[in-house]
């Protein structure tokens, strides 16, 4: 058991704080003589010297700077044990899953886990990565609380939380900057196309137009995109992940008579509304207010 008790521990780093015995006194609400006391009986029991007096001020020795780093970082845990143990009392999840496809706005939902966890935080929350039916699938295995997925979801809850923008781009040097006449989507049917695979273990589809008849499948966002950087290939991709590509020059956008752009939603799941803990209903609303 250890010898010395946190009182103390927070009298010492009151002292340091704040420059001297009354200074802390006054802080932590106790008589100058308790905090003095509780220093003095902290340094006789681990046999070390932890503060000198010059003047009126205290300040730390060698070994005290060690110590009092080392203790600044058990009253931060003792806080955020007590912290946790209030969130599970009031029924606050310790742990949030949340699958997400590829395609979705990132920075989105970076800014709904800061209100999140500004507002609970002691959570700690998984993000799953994943592509098509990935996200729903992860949702009926019960090994997330909520996905965001392209496919509306045939048992759970399914809403639509946007839609999002597809383009088709390219390399500015592919063999498709060479085509004289309209591009039709017919006349893209000849060159190859990178696509993206679906991430759930029961599903054998890919994502995006698949009229080509000589594709690159890969597994993520991010490799169709180098990809397509590289020439190997024209792809479908979320206008927001290529934009900057398209600004700097290292991506076009393919002029295509039929459209070159085409929508898709975004589809918010969950199994059950019930069972949604604090932080997830919070994530929900964070999300659906950013989108609105």
């Amino acid at each position: 058991m250890p010898k010395a008790t946190l009182e103390q521990w927070r009298m010492f780093k009151a002292v340091v704080d704040h420059g001297g015995f009354n200074q802390a006194a006054e802080v932590v609400h106790k008589s100058q003589s308790t905090v003095h006391h509780a220093v003095q009986k902290l340094e006789q029991t681990l046999s070390i010297q932890l503060l000198k007096v010059t003047g009126r001020k205290a300040e730390l020795t060698d070994t005290g700077e060690l110590m009092y780093r080392r203790a600044s970082f058990l009253l931060d845990e003792a806080v955020k044990l007590e912290s946790l143990a209030a969130a599970l009392a009031d029924g606050v999840e310790s742990k949030l899953s949340v699958a997400v496809d590829e395609a979705f706005d990132t920075e989105l939902m970076l800014k709904a886990i800061h209100q999140v966890t500004d507002e609970y935080p002691t959570v700690s929350i998984n993000l799953v990565e994943t592509v098509l039916a990935g996200a729903a699938e992860l949702v009926a295995l019960g090994e997330v609380d909520l996905a965001i997925s392209p496919l509306p979801a045939q048992e759970n809850f399914s809403e639509e939380l946007c839609r999002l923008e597809f383009t088709a781009v390219m390399a500015p040097n592919y063999a498709l900057s060479n085509l004289s006449g309209d591009i039709t989507l017919d006349s893209l049917k000849a060159y190859r196309q990178i696509v993206i695979r679906d991430s759930a273990q029961n599903a054998d589809t890919d994502s995006g137009w698949l009229g080509a008849d000589h594709r690159f499948t890969v597994g993520h966002v991010r490799s169709s995109i180098d990809m397509v950087r590289s020439g190997f290939g024209f792809a479908w991709l979320p206008a927001h992940k290529v934009r900057p590509y398209i600004d700097q020059g290292e991506l076009v956008e393919i002029a295509i008579k039929d459209g070159a752009k085409r929508s898709s939603p975004m589809y918010l799941h969950f199994a059950d509304g019930d069972k949604l803990g604090p932080a997830a209903r919070a994530l929900i609303a964070a999300l659906r207010m950013l989108i609105d």
